[in-house]
């Protein structure tokens, strides 16, 4: 799913590019109540250290903190509780086998509005080494000189003369 198709993004896991390869991204809905709800259009949610399973053929996020919202009272849920992902049961199934393998996980990435729908996007990972966070880091930072140098010639910054 591209980026100009989401709806307005909630929130991003950055730390999932940073310590994980995503393989693959699906995209799934999440069982919500009213007030949590109102606490995502005000952003208030951390994706940090969250992490998906798949239990009875169902899929769980853990680890997904919203925080309650400030109006609700009694309405109000655990902000770490575990919440039901919505996906195709096929789709689930794939998600299963690919986990039970060695060095899969599910991550999810970012969560954004789709319409009035919440939704998450999964992405299947492979844990990333130490060495290659560094190698991962080296090529960022040269891809940033390169566009800072494309820049100083496009604005005629140097004299080859």
């Amino acid at each position: 799913m591209s980026d100009k198709t989401k709806g307005k993004i909630i929130a991003q896991n950055k730390k999932a590019y940073h310590d994980y390869f995503v393989d693959e991204k699906y995209e799934a809905g999440i069982e919500l109540f009213g007030t949590e709800v109102k606490s995502l259009r005000s952003g208030q949610v951390n994706l940090k250290d969250s992490y998906c399973y798949v239990e009875d053929g169902q899929l769980f996020v853990r680890g997904m903190h919203i925080s309650p919202y400030e109006k609700g009272n009694i309405f109000n849920k655990d902000p770490l509780r575990v919440r039901r992902l919505l996906m195709h049961k096929k789709e689930i199934i794939k998600l299963g086998s690919y986990t039970d393998q060695k060095g899969y996980t599910l991550v999810p990435l970012s969560l954004y509005f789709s319409g009035s729908n919440v939704k998450v996007e999964v992405g299947l990972c492979r844990g990333k080494k130490l060495w290659d966070k560094r190698d991962t880091e080296a090529k960022n930072q040269a891809m940033r000189e390169i566009e800072r140098e494309t820049r100083n010639r496009s604005k005629g910054g140097y004299d080859f003369d």
